[in-house]
Order: C-alpha cells, then sequence, then structure tokens
C-alpha cells in the first residue's frame, strides 16, 4: 500500500471519530475504538539489535557490536529477521487478543544518536561515532525492518533527535548547546539519511533542550527541518515521559497541560507518557485546535494502515512463532558476532594451535556471564553460549578447561586484596597451570546503560572514565604477573583504556552466539575482522568537557592526539596488500591481494581531505566494502564515494561543494604511511611518499 492510499483510509477513518476518541489514540497505549472496529494498539515495541522485551527472541550483537562488521548489506538482513521474529510475536499475541508493551510492530529503533564521548552510557545502543557510516548502517537497518512488499513489515524510528548522547544524569534538564555547523555537520546527517533514503516511518524526540527548545516540542527539529526542510510524511513519537520534561525540568511551560500544548502544536504526534491526557484540557483553555489532534491522528492511522494492522488479508498475517528463534537465524547471529569481534593487539599469540595448548584457564566476571553477551535492549535468547561455554565447546575433549571467576565485575574497588580473596588467588593458581590465560574483563549493561536502567547509580549508566574497574585491574595485574600467555577479552560498548597483555579482542556484546564466536576467532578457524567504529582514547584526560557539545577534539574526524586504537582500526591473521587505485565516476577502483596463509575479510577504507578550512580537521570516511579474500587471491574492489564527500558546511549551517583540492586515501585503515593517495585538482594518482 502506498502512503497516499493509506493517508486517504486514514482521513477517512479519523473523520468518523470524536474529539475524544481522536485524543485517545495520541497515547502510546491506545485504546480501542469498537465502534469502528479499531483494536487497542501499544505503539511501544524495541528491536535495537533483535525484538527486545517480549520474550524469546534472536540476540543479535549490539548495535556497536553490528557497527563494527562495516556490512550494510548483512544488516540489512539482519534487520529482516527481526521484522520477521517481530511479525510472528504480533500475529501470536494479537490472536490471542494480548495487546500489551512490546508486542506491536512499531519498532523504536534504530538509535543514530552520534556517540561523540565515550563517557556516554548508552553509546552502545548506536553505530559510532561517525555521521556518514550511521547513516549507511541506519539506512540498511530501516530498509531491513520495513522490508520491500505491499504492506511494512515493521515500522522502524530513528531515534533520538537531535544532538542527543550524554550525560544520562542530566539528560532531563540537559540544554544541549550546538552550533549550526556542528548540527548540520555531525548531528543531523544520519537523521536526514533516514528520512530522505530510507523513507523511516517514524522519528522519536529526545529528552534534552537544543538550543533552549525541548526537543520534544522544538519548532526548529520538528517543523522548521523534519517537516519543512526534509518533508518527513510519518510521524513524531516522544521519548518516555519527556513531554513531562518540559514543565517539571526544562521549565520552559508550567503545567502539563501547557506542555501537550507545545508538543503537539510543534509536531509531535504521539506522546510515550501520560501528558497527552491533557489534550482535551488545552483544548477547552485554547491552546490546541481540534485540526492539530486531527492531523496527529491522522498521521498515526496511516503508519497502521502501512502496516497493514486494518486488514485481515495481509500478506504477514500467515507468519507464525515457528519462524522466531530457528536454527537459520541463530547462524546469522554467530556470523555477525564473527565479524564484530575486533583484534586490538596480537603479539604472535593467536591463533592458538591446538597442537600445542592443553590446558587453558578462562578467568574473569565475564567469562561465563550471559548479561555481557546482550547490552541493554535486548531479547531473551534460548540459545546464550557465553565465552566459557564457548570455549569448553571449542576444546572438546583435548584441550583441558579450566575456570575461575576471579573477582566480581565491580565492586569493592577501594579495598586492598589481600591473600585471602580466594576469587583471585583461585584465578593465580590455575593460570600458573595453563598453557594460555583468556581472561574475560570489560562492562556490560549493569555498568553502561540508560539512567535507570543501570546499577551504576554514581554515573547514572554513564561512565566516569576510560579505565576497567579498580578490582579488575587489580586482577588484571596478578594474572599477568604469572608471566603466561595472556589474552583478554575485552567487552564493553564503548572504549576502555587497555594495553595488557600478548592479545586483546574487543567484542562489544556480541549477542547470543558470542562465546561460540570467539572461540573460532581465537583458535583460528575464522580470521577477526571487525572493525572500531569508535576512537579508542588513551585517556578521558584527552577529552573535552563531557557537557560540551562543539565537536572540537572529539571522535576521529577533529580529535587532534594519538589515538590508543583510532576509529576503523582492526587485525587480522592474514595480510592484504592494495594495489594503485583509480578515481573514476565518483568511485575509487583498487585491487586487494590477501598475501597471508589464509581466508580473511578485508574492509576498504576511503577516506577524504578537502583542503578547506571548512573541512574537518582529519580525512573522514567516505566510502567502504567488506570482502572476503582466499590467501592468494586478488580483487578488484569499487567503493563508491558518499555524495556528501565533498560538501562542507560553514558557520550558518549552509552546505556547499567543494570542487578544490583533495586527498582520498584507499587502505583498510585510517590514513597513515602505509595508505595509497589520489589527489590534485584533476585527481592525479600516486603512492603516499
Amino acid at each position: 500500500m502506498n502512503r497516499e492510499t493509506a493517508q486517504k483510509l486514514a482521513r477517512e477513518l479519523v473523520n468518523q471519530m470524536t474529539l475524544e476518541e481522536k485524543a485517545s489514540q495520541l497515547r502510546y497505549d491506545a485504546p480501542a475504538i469498537d465502534r469502528l472496529n479499531v483494536p487497542a494498539y501499544n505503539w511501544w515495541s524495541e528491536a535495537l539489535h533483535g525484538v527486545a522485551r517480549a520474550g524469546t527472541a534472536t540476540v543479535f550483537p549490539q548495535a556497536i557490536g553490528l557497527a563494527a562488521m562495516f556490512d550494510p548489506d548483512f544488516l540489512l538482513e539482519i534487520a529482516k529477521v527481526i521484522a520477521l521474529e517481530g511479525r510472528a510475536k504480533y500475529n501470536e499475541a494479537s490472536a490471542l487478543n494480548d495487546r500489551g508493551i512490546y508486542k506491536g510492530l512499531t519498532f523504536w529503533s534504530p538509535n543514530i544518536n552520534i556517540f561523540r564521548d565515550p563517557r556516554w552510557g548508552r553509546g552502545h545502543e548506536t553505530y559510532g561515532e561517525d555521521p556518514y557510516l550511521t547513516s549507511v548502517l541506519g539506512i540498511a537497518f530501516v530498509k531491513g525492518l520495513q522490508g520491500e512488499g505491499e504492506y511494512l513489515t515493521a515500522a522502524a524510528c530513528a531515534k533520538h533527535f537531535a544532538v542527543h548522547s550524554g550525560p544520562e544524569a542530566l539528560r532531563h534538564e540537559f540544554d544541549a548547546k550546538v552550533s549550526k555547523k556542528d548540527l548540520y555537520e555531525t548531528y543531523l546527517p544520519a537523521f536526514e539519511a533516514l528520512v530522505k533514503q530510507a523513507n523511516v516511518e517514524a522519528v522519536m524526540g529526545a529528552y534534552n533542550r537544543v538550543n533552549g527548545e525541548p526537543a520534544c516540542g522544538s519548532k526548529t527539529l520538528l517543523v522548521d527541518i523534519l517537516r519543512e526542510k526534509w518533508g518527513f510524511e510519518g510521524h513524531v513519537v516522544s521519548d518516555c515521559w519527556a513531554i513531562r520534561d518540559f514543565h517539571e525540568f526544562h521549565k520552559v511551560t508550567d503545567t502539563a497541560t501547557e506542555s501537550a500544548a507545545l508538543a503537539i502544536q510543534n509536531g509531535c504526534d504521539l506522546n510515550c507518557g501520560n501528558t497527552y491526557l491533557h489534550l482535551l484540557a488545552a483544548y477547552q483553555e485554547g491552546l490546541v485546535t481540534e485540526e492539530q489532534i486531527t492531523t496527529a491522528c491522522e498521521r498515526l492511522m496511516t503508519t497502521r494502515y502501512l502496516l497493514g494492522l486494518m486488514d485481515e488479508n495481509c500478506e504477514y498475517n500467515r507468519i507464525t512463532l515457528l519462524q522466531n528463534d530457528t536454527n537459520e537465524h541463530n547462524e546469522m547471529a554467530y556470523r555477525a558476532a564473527l565479524k564484530s569481534i575486533t583484534l586490538l593487539k596480537n603479539d604472535g599469540i593467536l591463533p592458538l594451535d591446538k597442537k600445542k595448548v592443553k590446558t587453558i584457564a578462562v578467568i574473569g566476571p565475564n567469562a561465563d556471564s550471559q548479561l555481557v553477551l546482550e547490552g541493554n535492549y535486548a531479547g531473551t535468547s534460548s540459545r546464550y553460549v557465553t565465552f566459557l561455554e564457548g570455549m569448553k565447546q571449542a576444546c572438546g575433549e583435548d584441550i583441558r578447561v579450566m575456570y575461575a571467576l576471579g573477582c566480581r565485575l565491580f565492586e569493592d574497588q577501594d579495598s586492598p586484596i589481600t591473600e585471602k580473596d580466594n576469587r583471585q588467588s583461585e584465578a593465580v593458581a590455575i593460570a600458573k597451570h595453563a598453557d594460555a590465560v583468556v581472561l574475560c574483563l570489560g562492562l556490560d549493561s549493569s555498568i553502561e546503560g540508560e539512567q535507570g536502567d543501570t546499577g551504576n547509580a554514581d554515573a547514572s549508566g554513564d561512565k566516569l572514565d576510560l579505565e576497567l574497574p579498580p578490582v579488575q585491574r587489580r586482577l588484571l595485574e596478578a594474572v599477568r604477573r604469572t608471566g603466561k600467555p595472556l589474552i583478554l577479552v575485552l567487552s564493553s560498548g564503548s572504549a576502555i583504556r587497555v594495553t595488557e597483555g600478548n592479545a586483546i579482542l574487543w567484542t562489544g556484546y556480541p549477542g547470543q552466539a558470542g562465546g561460540r564466536a570467539l572461540a573460532d576467532l581465537l583458535f583460528g578457524k575464522v580470521s577477526p575482522s571487525g572493525k572500531l567504529p569508535v576512537t579508542f582514547y588513551r585517556s578521558s584526560d584527552d577529552l573535552p568537557a563531557f557537557t560540551d557539545y562543539s565537536m572540537k577534539n572529539r571522535t576521529y574526524r577533529y580529535f587532534t592526539g594519538e589515538a590508543l586504537y583510532p576509529f576503523g582500526y582492526g587485525l587480522s591473521y592474514t595480510t592484504f596488500s592494495y594495489g594503485e587505485p583509480e578515481y573514476l565516476d565518483n568511485a575509487v577502483k583498487v585491487g586487494v591481494t590477501n598475501t597471508g596463509n589464509m581466508t580473511g575479510d578485508e574492509v576498504v577504507q576511503v577516506y577524504i581531505e578537502n583542503h578547506h578550512p571548512l573541512a574537518p580537521e582529519n580525512p573522514v570516511l567516505c566510502g567502504f566494502k567488506r570482502v572476503t579474500l582466499e590467501a592468494g587471491q586478488t580483487k578488484i574492489v569499487s567503493v563508491t564515494l558518499d555524495q556528501r564527500a565533498s560538501t562542507l558546511v560553514d558557520e550558518n549551517g549552509d552546505s556547499f561543494v567543494f570542487e578544490g583540492k583533495k586527498t582520498i586515501y584507499v587502505a583498510g585503515h585510517q590514513p597513515d604511511q602505509r595508505s595509497l593517495q589520489l589527489t590534485g585538482g584533476q585527481v592525479k594518482i600516486k603512492k603516499r611518499e
């Protein structure tokens, strides 16, 4: 069904509603209108990396891990699976007249905020720090989720609009002050891309204010930019209870009635919360018109028609739970984990040789943790494989696997370790017996996450710094002192400063098959191929204040220091060489050869440096492509450059295409002395000296 037809049907339906009935449909928990055969519908559902909070579902790697794949084609297929499982759940629940929360088809995903500061606890919900990468992956996810059938398979939602990335503790009262240049250069491009290129059905506002206006009632964001400049035709939903913040915390209104009026006047159609219970009072006081309520209701009913929820013959109605949590979907979760886990350091210890290693010590608070596989906004898998379980399965009867917890994730950080600490002493003891140690440290969603969802009360979900918790640092040092070969498995949704160990693998939060994938990578069944979608800094001292939303010295595009592990970085067990690149018709062609002795994936990355004062400080990603190469194989890889690669933004927020000198770098990483470059006004080709 096209939008024009859905809008027509929505207008006809809404025209039959009373004012009270129309207002009732603007709540996330919309009641039934029996006389019009409109069933109750709860708009609040989640699908960040699998259908969330709705029972059993396939749990893929957390979004930051999906970003580390640098593989939009595979992400699109993952999103299709998520939509399929969501349909199965919706159909079965509706058949039982269960229309409660998390049972709908309006998924409030993806989160396309820019991960500008590694201390932000919710950053692992995003696709990282780069607007281009976020745009490409967001488009893929939305297209996969919404599908290409007669009806939308599910409805995606781009959130949180806009300029939203912490601090969590201040989000209900915070005013994110941002320049027009940063707004249009960094914070808005992904939202614009999802509206214009993916036809995302919904946009969710943010909790914070943006330059003084509450995001969920901002004329600048919701009217001037989203509707008028970009031509958005879907619906806008508030973040949950964000409209209440208008009068309680932002103090831009005095009453709930005024807050409801401000939100709907500026185009917030759906209220996640209860402030729109005051809409009729706002109407009676002359603060809103019936036309404004009608427009919002029509937009929401249009979405329900586009989903086929009013059609008993919808092609998706036959999907059942037999298509949920399948073996095929589990294999996709495994492949996603393989592609996302990133090798940061390797002195040659990896891959482990099963012929030489006969005893392995698996140690640490994340070794046998289910929570570390999930991240937040997750479903419940029936197939979790922890890191410890994955190692046991891979080792079988041939290799002895010993286990010790070592320490809790985050406890007693101020108390000294003594000889009476049985956890640590046990870990040290088994390490001494092992041929290699796999030490599983890091965080989970109980430490970094959303305010209210985390036990990290001191930071309300954000991190205070980039260090491992003190109790883990003590365990790491104690195990390191044994002198045994040490492989550090670092799980986190963001940058952690760790350099110890013979090898370091960053897993993100790798989903239900994380343990299986990790073991296969450690033993060299597959070569690591993940790439960092964020910068790993050496210290939080290198960063501006958390509350400063200027992009100066933030992310790889503007950072002037030396990163610990840079954006786009990730090692392999094999090696790749690049031939001379060619530039033609806004694409770069280059021959890539696997010069090692095993099959591996390379992510060909193209960066552009526009030689102009308004350009970002450093070359920026403008194209990439993942390619699989067997040992000795060469492929000609063509990478189409971002259509905005040469678009610059001035201080007024106006953009223009720069036609002057530029340098294009092509490699499996950010530009350095190993990269190849194209340069000059006519784009001459030469190797970098």
